[in-house]
């Protein structure tokens, strides 16, 4: 006992309590004084990051404790927290000529899980986003077909419904990197990728509603915006699992995602993916002429170019380390955490590279691994500080295997910005700084 202790006389069990919780404040104000060093050097870690302002960290009450917060009417639609305001999709300015025609790519090294939030899905627009009236908006299905029909929105939402997740991804993502290493930022490698619960009707329903004629071979789809953004599908996706659909993640589409009516063509392209949906026409043949926009060819090294390359082949990223989420507290444990997509089926297997492919270690999948649908991996990583590279290699349920950046280049040249899905090279420095870099 102290000599205060004695001095004082015998102590209430009530002022027992009050005592510890007084040493404890006192150590947690010591240990907030040294700006954590103990713990810190303990754990063998940097200090953090950002270290707030003391006066809302324990043993002290926070302002936001201290008052009452927003009601339940104050906000009506819910918004992220302030707090997040950075968490946006972003765009590059000198990727299109104009706004309207341009991209903008999903915050992937912030996300977590597997779903995309509505606000922050990947947009690419031809000729803007419109905000079409949905009293006004009609769905027409003519060409081959027994019975040429107009369906209002309400019409669609009378058939049975289905709700399905499944990515979408430009076929440009990543083609700023045929030639090297060019992007700052998985947001900016990878970002035009996004997966969602949609929610709709099944094509075919809609398709047999109309009577298919034997002869009826390619669907064109086009959108109601400025661009009259139209597709050729061939007739058996069109018939297998494309979804027309009018909902995402729970709410009705937003305007940027094709309000209120679009396609979702599970695993392929996202240009076929048509927004604004309102008109489809049955034909006989894909169309070359004037009624279709200019398709998204791959030029090849001999000058040749591939065409209708539909199939989003199996991709991969880490997302956690990336430039926007580098090693901030020095050599020690880590979870390295990605996200891994096949327009071929479900994701089999991830490998992961700490040392520029020389070794690989399989990554553990997290739930639920679905067809066409993106994948969240994981692995436990204990970085030495020195400087490595991390990579990963994805294996879909067909045997296809994620190629290397030479392969990719050996089988198509350097000449096209579609379909790379090569294998992603993250570059760790002694700092914990994460570059994008390319390994042969």
């Amino acid at each position: 006992m102290s000599e205060d202790a004695k001095t004082r006389g015998p102590v209430e069990p009530m002022a027992r309590d009050a005592e510890r919780k007084f040493d404890r404040r006192r150590f947690l104000r010591g240990a907030a004084a040294a700006g954590g060093a103990a713990v810190g050097a303990a754990a063998g870690a940097l200090p953090a990051v950002a270290a707030g302002n003391p006066e809302n960290q324990p043993p002290n009450i926070p302002e936001w404790s201290k008052s009452l917060g927003a009601s339940v009417v104050d906000r009506p639609y819910g918004a992220p927290s302030p707090f997040e305001k950075e968490v946006v999709r972003r765009s590059v300015p000198w990727l299109t000529a104009t706004p309207e025609s341009a991209i903008n790519f999903a915050p992937l090294g912030e996300l977590h899980g597997t779903i995309t939030p509505n606000g922050l899905h990947f947009e690419r627009h031809h000729g803007g986003a419109p905000d079409v009236d949905p009293t006004d908006h009609r769905l027409i299905v003519h060409g081959l077909v027994e019975r040429p029909l107009v369906f209002t929105v309400a019409d669609i939402k009378r058939f049975p419904s289905v709700s399905r997740i499944h990515f979408l991804e430009c076929p440009a993502n990543g083609g700023m990197e045929w030639k090297g290493a060019q992007m700052v930022g998985v947001q900016f490698t990878h970002g035009m990728l996004s997966n969602c619960e949609w929610t709709g009707v099944r094509l075919s329903i809609v398709l047999n509603e109309a009577g298919i004629k034997p002869e009826a071979k390619w669907l064109l789809a086009e959108g109601a915006d400025a661009a009259a953004m139209t597709r050729s599908i061939p007739i058996e996706k069109a018939m297998d699992d494309t979804l027309l659909v009018y909902a995402m993640n729970g709410e009705a589409l937003r305007a940027e995602q094709g309000y209120p009516l679009r396609l979702i063509v599970p695993g392929w392209e996202g240009n076929v993916n048509i927004k604004w949906l309102r008109r489809l026409k049955l034909g006989d043949q894909p169309w070359h002429h004037r009624e279709e926009t200019s398709k998204y060819t791959d030029l090849m090294a001999d000058g040749r170019a591939r065409q209708f390359t539909f199939v989003m082949e199996a991709n991969s990223v880490i997302t956690a380390p990336c430039p926007e989420k580098p090693l901030a507290f020095g050599a020690g444990r880590y979870e390295i955490s990605g996200l891994a997509w096949s327009g071929r089926g479900k994701i089999k297997r991830v490998d992961v590279s700490t040392d520029g492919g020389n070794n690989w270690r399989t990554a553990e999948l997290q739930s639920p691994v679905l067809s066409k649908a993106v994948t969240r991996f994981r692995l436990p990583w204990r970085w030495d500080g020195k400087q490595t590279f991390l990579q990963s290699r994805a294996l879909d349920e067909t045997g296809y295997v994620q190629p290397t950046i030479d392969q990719l280049r050996a089988a198509r040249g350097v000449n096209s910005v579609y379909h790379k899905n090569s294998i992603h090279t993250w570059r760790i420095t002694p700092k914990g700084e994460v570059d994008n870099v390319q390994v042969s």
